[in-house]
């Protein structure tokens, strides 16, 4: 006879959930698995706030089953290990990013791109292998397989490091697969929110010359003087659109809304590549004569593989770079989702877990 659920989660945890499409999160009590001879046990101290966060406690996308624990940007301590874990010890600084599990033995994980496993676990809103239900960040602890934990550099800050789990990573793995790194081509980055801030800043660090594209006028001074932009770009503006039109290598389009394709790939060059990597919640219209002219590229990224995410925390301390945030207590989740709604964050909330978390 198989192990009852108490027998097989018998660790309380305590976190908040969302329990239907209003999205409305509150105290939620639930059970993790014990610690495997694989396994790391993590106390949570930070998690970030990402956009997806959002869609999914709303069922934007669709396939939300609820009660629903979000957060999939955790920094945190180790307090448990198992008898096989050799990279981890008690009091190690780690973290924990937007998957938790894989086949482990199938091609994609062969070439250390898990996040690509038909058999993924993510953080949240997933069923592991055995049947069971993942539940995220927005909790006290978490337990997850070693290959899945992450070295948290100790230059980089809990707080602001946090969103680079998945931020970070959304925008550096196709930067590095489609060739969005040679020193001095011309990057576009269109949105300049939680993934375009970062995506500029990485972009500098490669040598990359950077304009933004923005429908927001107020974000140009932001962009240039606090962010590094070479270049601000109104996407509303028919004459600074028009102006930039051949001028850019690539773009990276970051937005999570659905919005005209067609005026960006006027902008690149021929042979220039426009990658997708915002996750709208309805699907967008293109015609086929802008690529066809110009031998242009579309093209997608998800996340990374655990070996490239954890060489972009490296690549990440190695250049100072950490997202621009607000930390906000556990109670204030609910406003905080309603702002990102609006897009009234700079950049990225963090939810103090450690310090506010309480039952």
């Amino acid at each position: 006879m198989g192990k009852s659920p108490e027998e097989e989660h018998p660790q309380k945890t305590f976190g908040w959930a969302a329990r239907d499409k209003s999205g409305t999160l509150a105290p939620f009590h639930f059970s993790r698995r014990e610690n495997g001879d694989d396994d790391v046990t993590v106390k949570i101290l930070y998690c970030g706030v990402c956009h997806s966060d959002l869609h999914s406690a709303r069922n934007e996308w669709g396939y939300t089953f609820y009660p629903l624990v979000p957060g999939h940007e955790i920094v945190g301590v180790v307090t448990k290990t198992g008898n096989n874990v050799k990279r981890f010890k008690v009091g190690d600084r780690v973290g924990v990013g937007v998957i938790v599990d894989s086949c482990k033995s199938c091609e994609c994980c062969d070439q250390d791109v898990e996040n690509y496993c038909p058999q993924v676990t993510f953080t949240y809103n997933s069923l592991s292998r055995d049947g069971t239900k993942s539940y995220g960040g927005y909790s006290n602890m978490i337990v997850t397989h070693q290959r899945f934990v992450l070295c948290f550099p100790d230059s980089l800050p809990a707080d602001a490091g946090a969103p680079l789990l998945c931020a970070g990573i959304t925008v550096y793995s196709p930067m590095k697969y489609y060739g969005l790194t040679e020193p001095g081509k011309h990057l576009g980055v269109v949105g300049l929110g939680g993934l375009g801030h970062i995506a500029v800043k990485i972009a500098k660090a490669f040598g990359l010359k950077v304009s933004v594209i923005s429908s927001s006028p107020g974000k140009e001074s932001e962009a240039i003087n606090r962010l590094g932009a070479d270049s601000f770009i109104v996407s509303k503006d028919p004459e600074k659109m028009k102006a930039a039109i051949g001028t850019m290598d690539f773009i990276i389009d970051t937005v999570s809304a659905v919005h005209a394709l067609p005026p960006l790939l006027s902008l690149l060059k021929v042979n220039g590549k426009l990658i997708m990597v915002g996750l709208p919640d309805k699907p967008f219209e293109l015609s086929i004569f802008p690529l066809t002219l110009g031998r242009k590229l579309v093209g997608g990224s998800n996340i990374g593989g655990m070996k490239e995410t954890q060489e972009m925390l490296d690549f990440c301390a190695k250049h100072n770079i950490t997202a621009d945030v607000e930390v906000i207590r556990m109670d204030q989740i609910n406003t905080a989702m309603d702002r990102l709604a609006k897009s009234d964050v700079k950049y990225r909330f963090v939810i103090d877990v450690a310090n506010s978390l309480t039952e």
